[in-house]
């Protein structure tokens, strides 16, 4: 096949590749507490103030155990919302109070959120960075539950990924990865168009890997000229349709791959330009 480069066997091995993740996850080190300490002392009300969300990277797992593949389970943004047809990570703003008490049930309560190894490399962090990382994880199983209904009983927690901050909007983005154990039948709300699993091996794909350049709504011509190429990912589905995987997303997914796979981005900068049009 065109532009494929070598794909992990562990791709296809449910279970290594879950105790690898996790391995890998639990040992980096974590910015949570640093960020969130950096976040609140800006000042709410402060121009400079940045708005701190969780959310939630989900993997789900499709085929036999040793001979399926991994699917990163993304929703694609209604046209009621803003950044409208975006695809992202399920999760949203933190609510300090409301997440601080239904934190003792993630850590604590009946969900079997933390197990194992994940759970052994959680309680091994100092105490203040375990507790960024399990407010943020129930800030961002809230809203899954909120937007897809996604049950937290269904979610195996792999470990916490770097903080990014988003460059449009004054808000800093606390991912996490989860395993979602037996993927049921999701219902979107209103924010939400619809599902979108994209093949981890997808990344590995240098013809899917494409150049992007993102234009503003106000603009009445493309500037051809433009210098900001971004990379994306171009996912296709079974029954024709593309979406376009970009921005803060899609480096919280290649970073995944590069903490639990080392995995190095395809070259891109000779790819085909894709335009989008940035609506607010």
């Amino acid at each position: 096949m065109s532009g494929l480069s070598e794909v992990p066997g562990l791709l296809g091995c449910r279970e290594e590749f879950l105790a690898r993740a996790i391995e890998r996850l639990g040992t980096y080190p974590s910015d949570f507490q640093e960020t969130l300490q950096r976040i609140a002392g800006d000042g709410e009300g402060s121009a400079f103030a940045r708005r701190a969300a969780g959310v939630l990277l989900p993997l789900v797992f499709r085929g036999s155990s040793s001979g399926g593949q991994f699917y990163f389970q993304l929703i694609k943004r209604s046209p009621h919302v803003p950044q409208p047809g975006d695809l992202s990570c399920p999760g949203g703003v933190l609510n300090p109070f409301g997440d601080g008490v239904l934190r003792l049930l993630t850590v604590y309560g009946p969900f079997p959120i933390l197990r194992g190894a994940a759970r052994r490399h959680l309680f091994n962090r100092d105490r203040q960075t375990f507790r960024s990382i399990t407010l943020f994880l129930t800030n961002a199983l809230r809203e899954s539950w909120e937007e897809i209904r996604l049950s937290p009983r269904q979610v195996r927690f792999l470990g916490p990924l770097p903080a990014y901050n988003l460059a449009l909007f004054r808000r800093t983005i606390f991912p996490l990865a989860g395993y979602v154990e037996s993927p049921g039948v999701l219902r979107p709300n209103g924010e939400v168009e619809k599902i979108v699993e994209i093949p981890l091996a997808s990344f590995y794909r240098e013809d899917l890997v494409g150049r992007l350049t993102i234009d503003s709504a106000e603009q009445t011509e493309p500037d051809e000229g433009r210098a900001d190429k971004l990379p994306c990912l171009i996912h296709r589905d079974a029954g024709g349709g593309e979406e376009v995987l970009w921005g803060a997303t899609f480096n919280i997914a290649v970073r995944f791959l590069e903490i639990a796979l080392d995995y190095r981005l395809p070259e891109w900068r000779k790819n085909p330009v894709i335009r989008r049009t940035l609506f607010s």
